[in-house]
C-alpha cells in the first residue's frame, strides 16, 4: 500500500481574495496597535515604537544590509481648543466619521488615552464601524480617481 492512498485526497482551492470589509478592519486595527504604541511611549510606560525594515547599502563596500528604523507614524491623538485631549480615528488620509458630524473622541485627562485607544480598537474588530469605515474608503477611493 502507498503512501498516499492512506491520505484523503481532495480538490480544494486557497480562497485567493480577502472581504474588503475583513482587509479594512485589519488595516486599521493595526494602526491602533501602532497609536497604542506611541501613547505608551508619550506616557512614559514601556512599550515598542513602530519600526520598518529597510535595506542601506554601505558606500565603502557596496555591501547590502537590513537594519531597522524608526517608522515615522502621524499621532491620532490631539489637544483640542478647549484643552481636552481628543482622538480621531483615520483611515487612509481621511478622519472617520464616527457619529453624525462626529470626527474624534473627546477623553478627560491623558492617562485615559490608552484605554480609549483599546475601545475603539475592540469596536473596529466587534465590526461596530464597519459602515463608518465604508463611506470613508470610497472617499478615499474617490480621491484616488480624480
Amino acid at each position: 500500500m502507498s503512501a498516499l492512498a492512506s491520505l484523503k485526497l481532495v480538490a480544494a482551492k486557497r480562497p485567493t481574495t480577502v472581504s474588503d470589509v475583513v482587509m479594512r478592519r485589519t488595516k486599521v486595527v493595526k494602526r491602533l496597535a501602532e497609536q497604542i504604541e506611541i501613547a505608551k511611549l508619550k506616557q512614559g510606560q514601556s512599550g515598542n515604537a513602530p519600526t520598518n525594515l529597510c535595506t542601506v547599502t554601505d558606500p565603502v563596500t557596496g555591501e547590502k544590509r537590513t537594519t531597522q528604523v524608526q517608522k515615522r507614524v502621524r499621532e491620532w491623538f490631539f489637544t483640542s481648543e478647549s484643552g481636552k485631549t481628543c482622538i480621531s480615528l483615520r483611515y487612509g488620509n481621511r478622519n472617520v466619521e464616527l457619529a453624525k458630524g462626529r470626527t474624534a473622541v473627546e477623553i478627560a485627562s491623558a492617562n485615559d488615552l490608552v484605554p480609549t485607544l483599546s475601545i475603539l480598537r475592540d469596536a473596529v474588530l466587534n465590526g461596530e464601524l464597519d459602515s463608518q469605515l465604508e463611506a470613508t474608503a470610497v472617499q478615499v477611493k474617490a480621491a484616488f480617481k480624480k
